[in-house]
């Protein structure tokens, strides 16, 4: 398995920076193609008009949506220049949520900037929550202080279930890539600490099979620190510079309701994560 298309998400009025360099890195490393994709919609203001002055209003928007796609596709080609092989942009006037989850079908995997702590305007960029439990795809989630895809250490969040299952899978070029991997296991209240250390050992080993050399660990930290915090405390023991995790939602009907640990990996700043659901 090897990522053949790499897929990179950019938004409006926000850093790109950081997701072009990670994408165009994943794309030198694996000669993959490159699309970029952006959408925006226009939003009226709350108090409009209507008749011929609210469609004149209608327009300018559109077109002012129109010049800052162009100006991130101008960005796009820029950054990828010579970085990978076929370079491919592809936008629209759309809700970019909406667009980035159709257009995932050609991507093996896809880099995104990390979710603001802000409320994200679902007009003008993709934010990872509105992407990561949808998209059929692993999703590269990019902190915009992270410069470099650096995977002289990789940690992945290892819990039995079939969405690490399928993190695991999908992170596997990288992982292959990797100096070093760690495979922990977090035990839950109620969990056989031996039970978790045979299947950060079985991950471990597959991963060995694959080509990808791990060692295997249980958190030491006590059961009743939130898992999250577990987590960072790891990754910083290794000094991790990806997390690989299965992505979680409280909810089989509103799977948007992330769970604690997915939240937390979307929203931090210190490193990149791949998450799959």
């Amino acid at each position: 398995m090897t990522y053949a298309t790499v897929m990179v998400s950019l938004a409006l009025d926000r850093s790109n920076e950081a997701c072009l360099q990670v994408a165009g890195e994943l794309a030198e490393r694996f000669e993959a193609a490159i699309v970029g994709v952006a959408a925006a919609q226009f939003a009226p203001p709350l108090y409009f008009t209507d008749g011929a002055e609210g469609q004149r209003l209608i327009e300018e928007g559109e077109a002012s949506v129109k010049r800052r796609l162009a100006g991130l596709e101008a960005q796009f080609r820029a950054a990828t220049k010579n970085r990978g092989g076929h370079g491919e942009w592809r936008s629209a006037l759309d809700f970019p949520a909406r667009f980035v989850l159709a257009h995932a079908r050609c991507a093996d995997v896809v880099v995104s900037g990390g979710q603001s702590p802000a409320v994200s305007d679902a007009f003008a960029l993709a934010s990872p929550t509105d992407l990561v439990m949808q998209l059929g795809r692993p999703l590269l989630v990019v902190p915009d202080r992270v410069n470099w895809l650096d995977l002289r250490s990789v940690l992945v969040a290892w819990k039995d279930t079939a969405e690490a299952r399928r993190a695991v899978a999908d992170a596997l070029p990288m992982l292959r890539k990797a100096r070093d991997v760690t495979v922990v296991g977090i035990p839950e209240q109620g969990d056989d600490r031996s039970s978790v250390m045979a299947g950060v050992t079985d991950v471990a080993a597959w991963l060995a099979r694959h080509g990808a050399t791990a060692t295997a660990r249980v958190s030491e930290a006590a059961r009743n620190e939130p898992a999250a915090v577990q987590l960072e405390k790891a990754a910083a023991d290794v000094g991790a510079g990806l997390i690989v995790a299965g992505a979680y939602g409280h909810s089989r009907f509103r799977e948007l309701i992330l769970g604690g640990v997915t939240r937390h990996l979307l929203t931090q700043s210190t490193r990149c994560v791949l998450l799959s659901h």
